[in-house]
């Protein structure tokens, strides 16, 4: 017997205390966004801390790069059979593999100039989300919480995903595209971290 799953914002398990990522929009458009990990029932286990600020983004940066976020989180969805969303005032969940893909993007612009803000969604959509999700992993080991801009593989993402030239010139020219099939099964309930 199929058990449906219910979700909530951008595929968030709709179940006691989940482990995801939420997204805070504040009413002013002069405010910062903030996005934070909550590791719900998960903390209480490992005695992880409840939740990690990982990244606040000036409002210009979000809006530059929210609008393909919500894309390419509706188009996962759809492929899961879940409901789609949108951005709104106020806390937005996302399932915490694709809030760990909103982060590496985040993290690559936070400091960067405005103007590669489409260079780094060009490189940023050229990765596969199990790519996406390493880089995570290994910004966050060392350099995860929002104060770390400046460290190790937060750094890197910023120079990997904002200065790379062959993508630039490609973006510039960049044309709508299916996304990418690939091989794995990317059921976003995996239970594994």
């Amino acid at each position: 017997m199929s058990r449906e799953r219910t979700t909530t914002g951008f595929g968030c398990p709709n179940e006691v205390d989940p482990h995801y990522v939420s997204v805070v929009i504040p009413r002013s458009r002069t405010e910062p966004v903030s996005v934070v990990e909550h590791f719900g029932l998960r903390a209480t286990v490992d005695r992880d801390p409840d939740e990690v600020e990982r990244v606040v983004l000036r409002r210009e940066y979000w809006t530059g790069i929210s609008d393909e976020l919500r894309r390419v989180f509706n188009e996962r969805l759809k492929v899961q059979g879940l409901a789609t969303s949108r951005w709104i005032i106020g806390e937005n969940r996302v399932e915490r593999l694709l809030g760990k893909e909103l982060c590496v993007l985040a993290w690559a612009i936070e400091r960067a100039s405005v103007e590669t803000i489409p260079i780094a969604i060009a490189n940023w959509s050229g990765l596969r989300p199990e790519e996406r999700w390493w880089l995570f992993t290994m910004a966050a080991a060392a350099s995860g919480y929002a104060g770390d801009h400046q460290l190790g593989w937060r750094k890197a993402l910023r120079y990997a995903l904002t200065e790379n030239p062959v993508v630039a010139a490609a973006s510039r020219n960049r044309k709508k595209t299916r996304p990418r099939k690939t091989g794995l099964n990317l059921n976003l309930f995996d239970n594994r971290s």
